[in-house]
């Protein structure tokens, strides 16, 4: 059994069982991947793939489980070169995150840029999804950490901390009836249209909360995964759009008023995850602390010495988070 092969069907599996593009991904052919791929199997007397023909139709139950160590695996390997990197060259390295559209326009970008000219020589590789796809991607480590708000909490391998808090605003345009409103009543925003996040997006759950605890039944006629599409649609008169407060423009959005929303719904919190067992580099402590200030070094390994959410939860019940 070769490390090689390892990868080679852990990167089939990741690719929808498409030799081609795994082969393509890792610069190599396709009969080499396949003629490895049936060595390992031959090895262990099992198959990990189901074909029909010479396609691979699925993970057969023996596939998922070898897959599952395969992961574990791969993941020690790659953490044993961390470990290695960190002491050959502490500033040098790569930093993969997942977050939301939210995130990454709105409570990232100084956070990049401080963090960018503290370590030029780190690549930072951003990449964007729904919350269940951004927990999975650091759950099966393709990212060192996910940035949410919703569904890392299904993932029993993450760890969690609480990064700060924020709440909803109401976006109108400035002719709408809203806009003259003193302070808002649930009542107010149930009786238009409204335009606000896919659910499962951006503490969309609370809000749904909040109008159900109220017996009113809002009328969402348009969703998005993006807060910039929301606002393009309240422009044009689709309805009041529901957003995160962070997400309003002073410079950007001044042909729209914002409403304060924060007394209609509780608050959400944004927390950053990664799997257990990560080797976390310096210049990632250096990130987390840059994005949360109270997430110093010593709390986030006194939050991997924990060993259960529990614990974690213990830590932090505590402390108010700040608000964005």
């Amino acid at each position: 059994m070769k490390l090689q092969q390892l990868r080679y069907i852990w990167e089939v599996a990741r690719h929808d069982l498409n030799v081609s593009a795994t082969a393509q991904s890792l610069y190599t052919s396709q009969p080499g991947i396949s003629k490895q791929i049936r060595l390992l199997e031959d090895e262990l007397g099992v198959e990990v793939f189901a074909r029909s023909g010479k396609h691979l139709t699925r993970v057969t139950p023996a596939g998922e489980a070898i897959l599952e160590v395969a992961g574990d695996i791969l993941r020690k390997v790659e953490s044993i070169k961390q470990v290695a990197q960190e002491f050959s060259d502490e500033r040098m390295g790569s930093l993969d995150l997942a977050t939301t559209h939210t995130q990454a326009r709105y409570a990232l970008p100084q956070t990049i840029n401080n963090f960018m000219k503290s370590y030029p020589d780190v690549s930072l590789h951003m990449h964007q999804g729904t919350p269940m796809q951004i927990a999975e991607m650091a759950a099966n480590g393709t990212v060192d950490f996910a940035i949410a708000t919703e569904a890392m909490s299904h993932f029993n391998d993450l760890i969690m901390m609480p990064c700060y808090r924020w709440n909803r605003s109401v976006v109108v345009p400035k002719d709408h009836p809203l806009a003259q409103v003193a302070k808002l009543t649930l009542q107010d925003v149930a009786q238009y249209p409204i335009v606000t996040y896919v659910f499962g997006f951006t503490g969309r759950s609370k809000l749904d909360d909040a109008f159900s605890r109220e017996g009113l039944e809002p009328k969402v006629v348009f969703t998005a995964v993006d807060s910039d599409v929301i606002k393009t649609y309240v422009r044009l008169g689709l309805g009041v759009g529901i957003v995160a407060s962070m997400a309003f423009d002073e410079n950007q959005d001044q042909d729209l008023v914002r409403l304060d929303a924060s007394h209609l719904f509780e608050y959400s919190t944004t927390k950053i995850g990664f799997r257990k067992g990560t080797f976390l580099r310096g210049y990632m402590y250096d990130f987390i602390q840059q994005f949360a200030p109270h997430l110093t070094p010593d709390v986030v390994k006194q939050v991997q010495s924990c060993s259960n959410r529990a614990e974690i939860e213990e830590i932090f019940s505590r402390q108010q988070l700040p608000d964005l």
